[in-house]
């Protein structure tokens, strides 16, 4: 995003949701930085200094607003190519793969070289990558002081912090507070955790729940995902550093935020960043649902805030999409119930349908194909379609989702052709041509007309 001043300030005084983590204001008077929803007086444009990320505004020497928090702006969807390969590297830097790998291994799964990628990520978030993963663990620790009862220690380390002692330095150093003063205190005593961590994740509003809740509903495994009320469940396992995390997780819509709430087991609490992330993909967070209104037109006007569901595996998308390549989706939730019952891992969790963890890609066959969001889209999908039983239609499905692809059209779906009334899927891709770059999500719409009949 260019950052134009005047453009900025007005939608820091319009406090307008729109532009909520697509940029940050920093005030030189009080060497702070805020969301551009920030419920504070604007200060005068003279004090305003505008960055596109909180990496690059605590780089420059600012610390978060503690009554904004920084750190639960969502994030941003785009088509282009430079942003998505930024917007990759630092899903993966949230995910640990440079703390593990380093620079160069995240390059090599982009299929870039090292230096394309610093310039990338440089033009994207005006830091460096390691810039960037060290505000991105601080804000991760400043959000587990401000919302969990983790001891400090624990937090040190799920926040990818090699000791306590350079954790409490550097947040210090950079917040000019000792970690304990963020505690959030109920009758003066500190916030206990139990056997659940409880977020919120901000959203740039509107957001159809109801829509999305009855795609994943719809869609949901048998004993891996579950719907009770209007909260969405799920089992969870996170590899990090050689070893298995078990848990799971629970979203619903919060009451009065634009933000779902989260819940997670605390039995991930050693690997909260991609737990986040994936929940952040799966729920489609990051779109921004004007500028997709705006592409779309009369399509998207009955259900402005409808998004498209991404994954929290992307390997679990995939076979779910390779079942249902020939029958509905209730027969290929069936399908995929069964599949998982019979090669995935047993588990414990106070949900009676929740019994089973959707079992790996390692388990099930060899490859390192790379189904994650903004992965590389020409690459994967070329590979996709080499693979044998693997059509068009799946390997759009998988990058609409797994991949998040916002212009991923499966344009020879039963669902669109109907909703269009159309039989000749040439016709139904000439079509599509009006919704560039966004026709995931006219798909969704239609897809979603069809249901409503």
């Amino acid at each position: 995003m260019t950052l134009d001043a005047a453009t900025c300030y007005r939608a820091l005084r319009a406090r307008d949701a729109r532009f909520d983590g697509r940029f940050f204001v920093a005030v030189s008077s009080t060497r702070i930085y805020c969301r551009p929803i920030c419920t504070v007086k604007p200060p005068r444009p003279e004090h305003c200094r505008f960055y596109p990320s909180a990496a690059a505004a605590e780089v420059a020497g600012f610390r978060p607003c503690l009554r904004c928090r920084p750190e639960l702006a969502p994030g941003n969807a785009s088509v282009d190519a430079t942003t998505r390969v930024a917007q990759a590297a630092a899903s993966l830097i949230e995910d640990r793969t440079l703390e593990a790998e380093g620079l160069a291994a995240i390059a090599g799964r982009l299929g870039i070289t090292d230096r394309h990628l610093r310039r990338a990520f440089s033009a994207e978030f005006g830091v460096s990558p390691i810039e960037f993963a060290q505000t991105q663990r601080l804000l991760l620790a400043k959000r587990l002081l401000t919302d969990t009862g983790l001891p400090v220690t624990e937090i040190a380390f799920a926040s990818g912090f090699g000791s306590v002692r350079r954790f409490n330095a550097l947040f210090k150093q950079r917040y000019r507070l000792q970690p304990a003063q963020l505690r959030r205190r109920l009758n003066g005593e500190a916030v206990h955790i139990g056997d659940v961590l409880n977020f919120e994740l901000s959203f740039r509003p509107p957001y159809d729940w109801p829509a999305v809740s009855a795609f994943l509903g719809a869609r949901a495994i048998a004993g891996v995902e579950m719907f009770e009320g209007t909260c969405y469940r799920r089992t969870a396992r996170i590899a990090s550093a050689g070893q298995d995390y078990f848990g799971w997780i629970e979203v619903g819509l919060s009451a009065n935020k634009p933000a779902l709430r989260v819940a997670v087991s605390a039995s991930l609490a050693l690997v909260l960043p991609p737990v986040l992330s994936r929940v952040k993909a799966l729920m489609d967070l990051s779109c921004n649902p004007a500028e997709v209104a705006a592409a779309l037109g009369r399509l998207a006007s009955r259900r402005p805030g409808l998004r498209v569901p991404g994954a929290f595996d992307g390997f679990e998308v995939a076979v779910r999409a390779i079942l249902g390549q020939q029958v509905a989706v209730a027969a290929a939730r069936t399908l995929a119930g069964r599949f998982a019952a019979a090669l995935g891992d047993p588990i414990e969790t106070p949900f009676a349908a929740l019994t089973i963890v959707f079992p790996t890609a390692a388990r099930v066959a060899d490859g390192d194909l790379m189904l994650l969001p903004n992965a590389d889209l020409d690459a994967t999908l070329e590979r996709l379609r080499a693979l044998q039983g693997v059509g068009e239609w799946t390997a759009q499905y998988i990058a609409m989702r797994a991949l998040a692809w916002p212009d991923a059209y499966p344009h020879t779906d039963l669902g669109v052709m109907r909703a269009l009334g159309e039989r000749d899927a040439r016709r139904v891709l000439e079509a599509g041509e009006a919704w560039r770059p966004w026709r995931a999500y006219a798909v969704m719409h239609l897809w979603n007309a069809m249901t409503q009949e």
